[in-house]
Parts: C-alpha cells; structure tokens; sequence
C-alpha cells in the first residue's frame, strides 16, 4: 500500500486539528426569510436560536415550533456539509468510519 506509520500519524495530528477547528466554527441556520435563526457548531452541537420579535405570535405556536425545526435542521446541515468539506480536504475524499 505504500502508507508508513509517519504518513498515518500526520494525517492523525491533521484530523484532531481539523475536529478542534471544527469544534470552534459556527454555523449558521434560518428559516423563515432570517427571522429564526438557530447556531451549531461544526461538530453539530447545537449553541443557540434567536428569534425575530415580529413573528412571535401567541395565537400560532405552531408556525413558530416548525420556523425553529427548520431553523436547527438548515444549521445542522450546513454543519455537515462544513465536516465533509473540510474533513475531506485532510483524507483526500477517503471516508473514515468514526469521523465522518
């Protein structure tokens, strides 16, 4: 296969720098034109929503639940594709079970 130990523990060093970075970067979700706005990080842990005054309605709870859902799921996705973007760079497109 022609992969040496020092290979293998350098691409080890640069995907634990790259899961580090990741876990610092957020990403941001909308729904809704931006008016709900949900942050996860790209190791998809979840920070935080913010919502816009205007849509707060109390008579319709439920257009607000599902603004948030789609809020947290755009964020969530988008925190994938960051992981495989930049995990990909590292392995050179090799999928690793475990890191991806």
């Amino acid at each position: 296969m022609g992969v040496n130990m020092k290979m293998i523990q350098q691409m080890q060093n640069r995907l634990e720098s790259m899961q580090r970075e990741l876990a610092e970067t957020i990403v941001d979700g909308t729904a809704g034109g931006g008016v709900v706005k949900a942050q996860v990080t790209g190791a998809r842990e979840f920070r935080g929503i913010t919502i816009d005054p205007s849509v707060v309605d109390p008579d319709d709870v439920e257009v607000l639940e599902d603004l948030i859902t789609v809020a947290i799921q755009d964020a969530m996705n988008r925190a994938n594709a960051l992981t495989e973007e930049k995990m990909g760079a590292v392995t050179g497109g090799l999928r690793i079970p475990g890191l991806m």
